[in-house]
């Protein structure tokens, strides 16, 4: 029963979206937090920079086909379901929450659980670390990028150079430095995990309790009604179901391992809300975010909780194997 309960730190986004429902920043102190925010967000990605080993860079080179899939399920395919998604009406769909869902699907995939879940189940880890890892780097680039494409062609806008300056600005440089200290610190940051960890999670929640504080100041709840969330929350089932029946059958149709299998669905089905908080925020400065991030929350939840129960079936599948296995060499 636990795994289908939020965790922690969904619990915690949820407590900062009330808190800035009730008590939501603006004016000049607005200015000074979201200084902080960006502050906290450079950081963030030195400490992705710095966390990335070279060792495991280079072995991913080794697995092209496996990251490959990967790449073209997280910024090809699900972009593509985006567009799909696009000919829901507006009466059931808003708009301003379908860019939203537009902006999650080109985002890159998550690190921390897509190699949990991996692990988790038994599949190929060093290949989820290369493939996560790649992702998001990947991603800084195409993010941004595939935003312009496809608000482009859903007649929303078009590229703005000056996002992915700001993405380079914000999130490439410190990560590039971070890469650059990597043999000096690396080490002892990742001995730090727990340490430094409250600056993944603090600086998410500061930029979601900002963009939450400007959309309420604008009226967000009152936009949207109770129908509208729950439309996008079955939206976001719908398309994580079929982004997984895509990973599962075309990873076995491809001839990959039990193993690789494994770590394209779980690296190939997942969106960063790590990544994707920083980059919406950059992205599109000056606009309210509240309802272009409010899909990908749910969508983290959800994620995480269907990939709970796909991880235990997965290695229990293992087990039996293993136990038949054992069985037939005793006998």
């Amino acid at each position: 029963m636990k795994r289908f309960l939020p965790d922690q730190f969904t619990i915690m986004l949820v407590c900062t979206v009330i808190l800035a429902t009730l008590l939501p920043v603006h004016g000049v102190a607005a200015d000074y937090f979201g200084i902080a925010t960006n502050a906290a967000i450079a950081l963030l990605f030195f400490l992705h920079g710095a966390r990335l080993s070279r060792g495991v860079v280079v072995a991913g080179i080794l697995h092209w086909r496996l990251h490959l899939v990967i790449l073209l399920t997280t910024f090809a395919v699900f972009p593509l379901l985006g567009l799909a998604i696009g000919y829901i009406p507006d009466s059931y769909l808003p708009q301003p929450l379908y860019l939203g869902i537009l902006f999650l699907c080109v985002l890159p995939s998550t690190v921390q659980s897509s190699i949990a879940f991996t692990s988790m189940a038994g599949g190929n880890v060093p290949a989820a670390i290369c493939s996560a890892s790649a992702s998001n780097i990947f991603g800084m680039f195409l993010t941004p990028l595939l935003v312009g494409l496809l608000l482009s062609v859903g007649g929303h806008g078009g590229f703005s150079w000056a996002a992915l300056q700001q993405i380079l600005l914000q999130l490439l440089a410190p990560f590039l430095l971070g890469q650059l200290l990597e043999p000096w610190i690396g080490n002892w940051i990742r001995a730090k995990k727990k340490l430094l960890s409250p600056v993944d999670r603090g600086s998410i929640l500061m930029v979601v309790y900002l963009a939450f504080s400007e959309a309420v100041v604008e009226g967000i709840w009152q936009a949207f009604s109770a129908t509208d969330i729950a439309t996008v929350v079955v939206v976001d089932i719908a398309l994580l179901v079929t982004v997984l029946l895509i990973t599962y059958f075309g990873s076995r149709l491809l001839g990959f391992s039990k193993e690789d299998e494994i770590a394209i669905v779980f690296c190939g089905s997942k969106k960063s809300l790590a990544s994707g908080v920083p980059m919406a925020n950059a992205i599109f400065a000056g606009q309210s975010i509240g309802a272009i991030v409010l899909p990908l929350m749910l969508f983290h939840q959800i994620q995480l909780m269907a990939c709970a129960v796909i991880a235990q079936k997965y290695a229990e599948r293992r087990r039996q194997k293993e136990a038949l296995a054992a069985a037939a060499a005793a006998a």
